[in-house]
């Protein structure tokens, strides 16, 4: 979608922070209401289904618009924000089938080998996508996206497990919607695991909207070889995904996640270090270092999260839980783009991407004294 609005439609700066914002803006809106609901849904697996179907439709819709000459940038705002409605309840769903088959004391391996093969997807996906790019035009590259949300539907139908209980409740919806919110502000782990990550994507998102404008535009890569950057992304996402669960073991899950945090906040600096005239080789390997690293670090941080929040989270409460920790987590994301958007716009891209950079790192300071260094094994569930 980025390098359909760059290199299709000549979006700015600003369109770019919207259009970042557009796709992240669900999880602030919707996040709550649908954590409440996915603890009421019995069949969540058939929704997931639905939900793939649904985003293969709207996603499919970007490459019929472009053959009949009708393509603009407010149906890619409006796209965008409907995969990304259909993308939150999703996730929310997919966050209880998870404890459902995999069981407590292998979150930390299954949450590796989940995080391992998606790290494989992607290493070979923005390698096709700048060939398809390159060849053909970014519009059609897209169907192939469209098609893989319809690969997904048909592997989760093929699950057989049952799914998790429901358990009633007689609660308010004010209660409900506030619940996972007010579990997180208690809890002494989760909360400054969560402002930390916040924090950084706030300023990953406020980056990443600038991104493919300024590698594209500013620094001169071309499709092809901006799919071999990504991939190298990709391919340190594979590492760190092979590496994370041996790290969590060696030195403890928490601190490996403050490694992750840290590595893959301070690996972005060196995009905006590589300046506009300079060698095409000389940037492409700034570029292609940053997201090779940053890619190790993420999964570190992906990883050992994901076996310290679920395990702390008690399942009565656990998709209002995960959706309190999107709204916030993912909720910030939109803002940041939007900021990085006007910012780059008022203050020039690589100017943003510096200020952003150094910002993430702002996010290692919740964890100061924080129990989640001192976290070896998966934390006990919490009380609610």
């Amino acid at each position: 979608m980025p390098i359909i609005a760059v290199l299709t439609l000549g979006a700015t700066p600003e369109q770019m922070g919207l259009l970042t914002a557009a796709g992240l803006l669900p999880h602030l809106l919707f996040s709550l209401p649908a954590g409440v609901w996915m603890d009421r849904v019995r069949e969540r697996r058939r929704l997931m289904i639905f939900f793939d179907l649904g985003r293969a439709l709207v996603v499919g819709s970007i490459a019929v618009a472009f053959v009949v000459g009708v393509l603009t940038l407010p149906q890619l705002f409006v796209t965008t924000f409907i995969a990304g409605t259909l993308g939150v309840a999703f996730d929310l769903a997919w966050s209880t089938q998870f404890v459902t088959v995999v069981e407590r004391e292998e979150y930390l391996t299954a949450t590796s080998l989940f995080n391992g093969s998606r790290s494989m997807a992607q290493v070979a996906g923005p390698l096709i996508g700048g060939a398809l790019i390159q060849f053909f035009k970014a519009p059609f590259a897209v169907l192939i996206d469209a098609v893989s949300y319809l690969f997904s539907a048909f592997f989760l139908s093929r699950i057989q497990m049952p799914e998790p209980p429901i358990e009633p409740s007689t609660e308010s919806l004010r209660s409900q919607l506030s619940i996972g919110l007010s579990f997180i502000a208690r809890d002494r782990v989760m909360r400054p695991a969560l402002m930390s990550v916040a924090t950084v994507n706030f300023f990953s998102y406020a980056f990443s909207a600038l991104f493919i404008l300024y590698v594209t535009t500013f620094l001169g890569l071309d499709p092809a070889l901006l799919g071999v950057v990504l991939g190298a992304a990709a391919v340190g996402a594979v590492i760190g995904a092979l590496v994370a669960s041996r790290v969590g073991h060696a030195i403890g899950i928490g601190p490996s996640y403050a490694v992750g945090l840290f590595v893959f906040s301070a690996s972005w600096i060196l995009v905006p270090l590589a300046m506009p005239g300079w060698p095409l080789p000389v940037v492409s390997a700034l570029v292609f270092a940053s997201e090779f690293i940053g890619g190790i670090g993420v999964m570190i941080l992906d990883i050992n999260a994901g076996a310290i929040i679920p395990a702390r989270t008690p399942h009565a409460i656990r998709s209002r839980v995960t959706g309190g920790w999107r709204f916030i987590n993912m909720g910030i994301r939109p803002i940041g783009a939007v900021v990085g958007g006007l910012a780059g716009g008022a203050f020039g891209v690589r100017e943003t991407m510096f200020v952003a950079s150094l910002g993430a790192l702002f996010g290692m300071l919740f964890l100061v004294r924080s129990p989640v260094l001192a976290l070896h094994e998966v934390p006990e569930t919490a009380e609610i």
